[in-house]
């Protein structure tokens, strides 16, 4: 894979009009192997090895939310970043599971090529097929460089997606609880 990108980079570089082999380029191609490696990972990740067993069986029954998850993903359309917050509530179904994992779990499918919405509903069917909870939500805030670079070129622009599954989905209730939860100021 690395020598395959880095001779794609080499030769991207000429066809844009650039001198692969002047001073600021010459390592070009490399550094960006190694970043396609590191922006691709989620495709080789396991979620098995992510998770590590850490799934628990509690007597817990109130929403548990994990906020301001910070991500970045590259645009499937574009190859440019795109990147922002993920929350992420559940309501236990006897079984809870542990807190960084919820993070790992953000990065294992933002760290593919993606669009926002799909990524949204990866997250949440992944947590409720991890734990069978009464209900997951999931809202994502993510600014594109695709329409902040090119395109209609607006920078204070931002995206908002949600997916609402079980209970987030069926109760009125439930839904603006986290969704007021997710928007009170940090302490």
């Amino acid at each position: 894979m690395i020598e395959n990108i880095k001779g794609l980079t080499k030769q991207l570089l000429e066809e844009i009009g650039e001198d692969p082999s002047r001073d600021g380029l010459i390592k070009t191609p490399d550094r960006v192997a190694k970043a396609w490696k590191f922006f691709s990972q989620g495709y080789s990740a396991n979620l098995d090895d992510i998770v590590n067993e850490a799934i628990f069986e509690e007597d817990c029954s109130e929403m548990i939310i994990i906020r301001d998850i910070e991500f970045f993903s590259m645009c499937e359309h574009h190859m440019i970043p795109f990147f922002g917050r993920c929350h992420v509530g559940y309501l236990p179904n006897k079984m809870i599971i542990g807190l960084s994992k919820i993070p790992r779990i953000v990065d294992v499918f933002s760290r593919r090529l993606q669009i926002q919405e799909r990524l949204t509903g990866q997250i949440a069917k992944t947590i409720e097929e991890l734990l069978d909870p009464v209900g997951v939500g999931v809202v994502m805030e993510g600014r594109h460089l695709c329409m902040q670079m090119r395109g209609v070129e607006k920078q204070n622009s931002f995206a908002t997606t949600s997916a609402m599954l079980g209970q987030f989905r069926k109760s009125a209730e439930t839904r603006a609880e986290f969704l007021s939860i997710i928007s009170k100021e940090k302490f």
